[in-house]
């Protein structure tokens, strides 16, 4: 049970599913059934890609996963013990029935006091960069996993979970094709990769012309872009320093890749201002989620530097830009009232992150957090879930 009964309903910008075996394979056409495989290893079950065995998710069949909440005491004082992450994370639980389906789901919601939420996958995030050599296979892979998530979750379950399908980029007609079939089956807001994206030839931004077509869809249908953290690909620049060839493991402490956790998401935003996808599409709205807030303020300040020498290279202010358009979801241990003074309260978004370790246990606890000496009764309702139930028009 929730810790208390708020006054106003929640809408929570950042819960998260746990996808079924078959989540990426039922749905695979003939002649792909080897690009995703589970294979047993030392009695342990690991998904290969391609015939490569993956690390990234330690258990991808989910039948035993970290607590919700399992690392809210590391959040909120640190590690001042040097524990390992298998200390910090504590025993494990079995996956349960609100954590793969819909029905049970909303039956946890309403014992947690959550009205409606943005339901992201979580095995997803690995498909892009384990294929960035091979667009046409992203394109196969993702749709195959969109099948699935609308026939399980469905992409708006009675109004109140908003399951977020994946949408790549590589080929620009294949990602229109993917949003368009998206949007016939009522979504709402789907999922984006903060990362260049790969191609034939290459990386590029996704906030180059040459994406504009998919771009002018989603700003005339008014979905919402849901930036989530990801293996965004960074894990190569790493490596370059490191001397390593391995791939991002998010639960294996790597202190130079904590040192900048956040770029991805910097370049991200960076290059919607400085290519211009802000200024072309004015009324985009992209929520950016689970990448905290602390490359805000960075990000703005060498935006207005740049600007500053280089007028010439926008359209439009681009701190004016960035603040119109991106909605940020912080991290429940930062100082939201600072981040509402930057980028304005109507741009702040309630996300617990639940049920992953790193979330809230009782995500109403995340009122807490919230400076009742700065933030109005109105503000603290709009972070909770008016700025969000606004942008989805729900």
């Amino acid at each position: 049970m929730p810790s208390r009964e708020l006054p106003y309903p929640l809408f929570d910008a950042d819960n998260h599913l746990y996808e079924t075996e078959d989540a990426l394979t039922r749905y695979l056409p003939k002649g792909y059934e080897g690009a995703v495989q589970y294979v047993n290893i030392k009695g342990r079950t690991k998904i290969a890609i391609r015939g490569q065995i993956s690390e990234y998710i330690p258990n991808p069949t989910f039948s035993v996963v970290a607590r919700p909440g399992a690392q809210e005491e590391y959040f909120r004082h640190g590690n001042p013990e040097g524990k390992s992450k298998r200390e910090i994370f504590g025993e494990p639980m079995k996956s349960i029935p609100a954590f793969r389906e819909p029905a049970p789901r909303l039956e946890l919601m309403d014992e947690l006091g959550i009205q409606r939420t943005l339901m992201f996958p979580t095995l997803a995030s690995l498909i892009e960069e384990r294929m960035r050599d091979d667009p046409e296979l992203i394109h196969v892979v993702v749709h195959s996993l969109n099948q699935w998530l609308h026939e399980t979750w469905s992409f708006n379950y009675k109004d109140r979970i908003f399951t977020t399908p994946v949408i790549s980029l590589p080929i620009v007609e294949k990602a229109i094709e993917e949003l368009d079939w998206c949007l016939e089956r009522g979504v709402k807001c789907i999922l984006l990769r903060p990362a260049p994206v790969p191609g034939f030839r290459g990386s590029r931004s996704f906030a180059l012309p040459e994406f504009d077509p998919f771009w002018k869809r989603v700003q005339e249908e008014g979905v919402l872009v849901g930036m989530h953290s990801s293996d965004s690909g960074y894990s190569r620049y790493a490596n370059d320093w490191e001397g390593s060839s391995a791939e991002m493991l998010p639960f294996k402490t790597n202190a130079f890749r904590m040192l900048n956790e956040w770029r991805p998401v910097t370049d991200a935003v960076g290059s919607m201002a400085c290519h211009g996808l802000l200024t072309r599409f004015p009324e985009l709205k992209i929520a950016v989620i689970e990448n905290g807030s602390s490359w805000v303020e960075p990000l703005l300040e060498n935006l207005a530097g740049v600007y500053k020498k280089a007028p010439e290279a926008f359209g439009e202010h681009p701190v004016d830009a960035v603040k119109r358009n991106v909605h940020v979801s912080p991290f429940w241990e930062e100082n939201m009232a600072d981040l509402a003074d930057m980028i304005g309260v109507d741009k702040v978004l309630f996300g617990s992150d639940y049920p992953h370790p790193e979330g809230l246990a009782d995500p109403v606890t995340y009122v807490d957090a919230l400076d009742k000496k700065r933030l109005s009764d109105k503000d603290q309702a709009d972070i909770m879930g008016g700025n969000l139930a606004r942008l989805m028009s729900v």
